[in-house]
């Protein structure tokens, strides 16, 4: 029945007794037609029929039966009761189609109100106008519950027909006549002192209010014909809103740093693209016969390095070892972990849609290329100037150093956006609209993510001091390798860095990462050759990050 429906654009809700159904109508104005099935849990859906002919909206909702047995008693009580019509099962669908459309033709919610145009034309009221007189109704209805039902208690009958008269009156002028015909039936009541009926009457009156809007507003969609699908669509599109629309309404920043700070708690770890997640999981619970294609998967991932990092880091410091060294490499926290520890990790990473990483010229692609381009030009860069010590660490360091930005995307996936959408129209940098949005960088949510879990005090200073190196007092050659790794990749434009178009290249000896790598360098050092040599090596990876989605194992 649902498919058959959905066919024609049309919505199906279901329920599984009369008493379910009666609330669910009541509920439901909206509801343009029943399918009614007679043998219903432990109840005969006859029952449900009687009730709503006795009611004085409901008596014209149409309904159709359709059972496995015709039983010619039923069919005959059914006939008398008044149905639309009767189908035997099996039914075909082009029967069920053509109900629904004399179900349409002609809205039983209509035949309570006079048709718009024949009314204006007697009344001389505009159609507005009669939009006006219908919504005094609704709002006289919403008022009168109060002030009848105390009239009813202290059995004050000219009190409550004057109630009832003065919304009578207005309900007459606007067409209503199903409404007039429920207060008309309160009022009789009233003046025959059958106080308890009319007090039951009452529970109409939200009926009616209900039936009018309705009427006023026939789009709406009632909230239980709602799916999950579009109340998930409308949840996203308010979510959205409040970032987008935190510019022009001036309540920025939107989110203060030390909610932020407890968001950033919360977290049960360093978020990871699902994609990514899935690889990593489908690799870490296959029984793999080696770990080196976990190895693989996490080195060229920053947020699955990160969880790694700190996965591992919590193994050592729960064996007790004292003043045992951090564990910086994400291929040797994969061995450290083992394949049972990788599998139950990997079945409960925390995860994030890249979709909403899909804001041009940013995507999931850009940034990963922009991680893994940085990861790799600092290891070069620690290479050439001999630093080999720091090689393993400044990968990582680079590979680790934006994982904020994954960390928001986690937290506030359209904060994300509304960050990026800023940044590119009013050419700042992207740290410029993440200070507007949040009052403080996605830099500063890295660095203090990583001082919480514990990671490697250096990716914490790299992430603090990265556009900074000259501030940083501790790991300064690896701060200012990442530095200047980033400075290459944004010239180059490798992937996507957040910031507006670098234009022309820029001298490394300009650059904030050279002015603190410069003095631990020897005199008869060749920048010049270096520069050549980095920039050659830089669009080399860029060639080669473009050409295949994988990086070959480094």
């Amino acid at each position: 029945m649902r498919g058959v429906l959905a066919r024609g654009s049309h919505r199906l809700a279901t329920v599984s007794t009369v008493a379910e159904a009666w609330s669910f109508i009541q509920r439901n104005v909206a509801v343009d037609l029943v399918f009614l099935e007679l043998k219903l849990e432990g109840e005969n859906g006859i029952g449900l029929l009687q009730r709503l002919r006795a009611d004085c909206f409901l008596k014209v909702i149409p309904v159709v039966i359709y059972t496995a047995a015709g039983d010619r008693d039923v069919v005959r009580q059914a006939m008398q009761l008044g149905v639309q019509n009767f189908l035997v099962k099996p039914y075909r669908d082009d029967y069920i189609l053509a109900e629904v459309g004399k179900a349409l033709a002609n809205p039983w919610r209509n035949q309570h109100f006079e048709e718009e145009k024949s009314f204006c034309a007697m009344t001389g009221l505009t159609p507005d106008g009669l939009r006006a007189a219908l919504k005094e109704v609704h709002a006289s209805l919403q008022n009168i519950g109060p002030e009848l039902l105390e009239h009813i208690k202290g059995e004050n009958a000219p009190g409550a027909i004057g109630t009832i008269e003065n919304t009578t009156t207005k309900g007459e002028a606007a067409g209503a006549w199903g409404i007039v015909e429920l207060l008309n039936e309160v009022k009789g009541l009233v003046e025959q002192g059958l106080w308890p009926a009319a007090g039951g009457a009452l529970s109409q009156l939200g009926f009616a209010e209900r039936l009018i809007f309705a009427h006023l507003n026939p789009a709406v969609v009632p909230e239980d014909f709602v799916s999950p699908e579009e109340r998930a669509k409308a949840e996203e599109a308010r979510a959205r809103a409040v970032w987008f629309n935190a510019e022009a309404e001036q309540r920025v920043p939107v989110v203060a740093w030390p909610q932020l700070q407890q968001q950033l708690d919360g977290l049960k770890g360093c978020p990871v693209v699902d994609s990514v997640a899935a690889a990593f999981q489908m690799a870490a619970t296959g029984h793999p016969s080696s770990l080196a294609p976990l190895m693989d998967i996490a080195e060229k991932d920053p947020g699955l390095s990160a969880q790694l990092i700190v996965a591992a880091n919590q193994v050592r410091k729960g064996e007790n070892e004292p003043d045992h060294e951090p564990v910086e490499n994400p291929r040797i926290c994969v061995g450290l972990l083992g394949e049972i520890r990788l599998a139950a990790m990997a079945s409960s990473l925390v995860r994030v849609d890249e979709r909403y990483m899909d804001m041009p010229p940013c995507s999931w692609t850009s940034f990963w290329m922009f991680q893994v381009g940085v990861a790799r030009m600092a290891r070069y860069t620690c290479r050439y100037l001999e630093f080999h010590s720091l090689e393993s660490r400044a990968y990582a360091a680079g590979l680790l150093h934006d994982i904020g930005k994954l960390l928001l995307l986690r937290l506030h996936p359209y904060g994300f956006q509304a960050i990026v959408d800023f940044a590119r129209r009013r050419s700042v940098p992207i740290a410029a609209a993440e200070k507007f949005f949040l009052g403080c960088t996605t830099a500063e949510m890295g660095a203090y993510f990583a001082e919480k879990r514990e990671f490697p005090a250096s990716y914490g200073v790299v992430m603090r001091f990265v556009e900074t190196p000259e501030a940083a007092t501790e790991d300064a050659v690896l701060v200012a390798s990442v530095s200047l790794a980033r400075d290459l990749c944004r010239q180059n434009r490798v992937g996507w860095s957040g910031d507006p178009n670098v234009g022309g290249v820029k001298p490394i000896a300009e650059t904030a990462g050279w002015q603190v790598l410069s003095g631990r360098v020897f005199p008869s050092f060749n920048l010049q050759k270096f520069e050549t040599e980095a920039h050659a090596e830089c669009r080399q990876l860029k060639r080669e990050l473009h050409g295949q989605v994988h990086l070959p194992q480094l």
